[in-house]
């Protein structure tokens, strides 16, 4: 069964640091997984793109056309990456909008990957005090290595660059979290209706 991975970028820009992050970690899950005997699935859902959407939520209390497939995609993920960008040493106000209008279960027991980005290293532990509190508060099963990307982080690639290493190790704690989990089963909307197709052959 195909795995569906989340990835969430909080990112303003385009292109952003937070949105290529994401990339690398959804490809490195992927592969991952792979590894694992597992295929996957990955949804990329750029958080700007439903700013509009996310205010419009709060000011009614209900998710319009636009927004309620993201929701519902998130809820029935088999894993959710979440990438944000720092603003006043914590995520983004953007960030923190789509959470509050998740569903207070929608990830609880879900493994999750938070990362983010930031103009000096010394933002490197939001993950920790900011996003890690805020996904264990959803009941997530957050993974144990967090990745920060500072723009000095960029300039060193390949396998055993310190960011590289940050992300092959994170997205394997990640796959062997999904990897260990049943495969959620995303019901469908009708399946409580009875079959009267019988009835229609008379």
């Amino acid at each position: 069964m195909t795995r569906r991975i989340v990835v969430l970028s909080a990112g303003l820009s385009t292109p952003s640091s937070t949105r290529l992050l994401a990339d690398r970690l959804a490809a490195a899950t992927s592969a991952a997984l792979l590894g694992r005997g597992e295929q996957s699935e990955v949804q990329v859902v750029e958080l700007r793109e439903h700013a509009r959407d996310l205010a419009d939520h709060l000011v009614t209390g209900f998710p319009n056309d636009a927004l309620r497939p993201v929701l519902d995609a998130v809820a029935a993920a088999d894993a959710v990456v979440a990438v944000t960008p720092v603003f006043s040493a914590s995520y983004s106000g953007l960030f923190k909008t789509f959470v509050d209008v998740l569903d207070r279960e929608a990830l609880t027991g879900t493994p999750v990957l938070v990362a983010a980005t930031g103009g000096t290293g010394r933002h490197s532990l939001v993950t920790e005090h900011a996003m890690r509190p805020l996904f264990t508060y959803l009941h997530a099963a957050v993974v144990p290595t967090a990745v920060f990307a500072a723009p000095e982080d960029w300039g060193a690639t390949g396998t055993g660059a310190p960011l590289e290493a940050r992300i092959e190790r994170a997205a394997g704690e990640l796959a062997d979290a999904v990897a260990a989990r049943p495969a959620t089963v995303r019901a469908d909307a009708f399946d409580d209706v009875p079959d009267f197709s019988a009835l229609l052959k008379g």
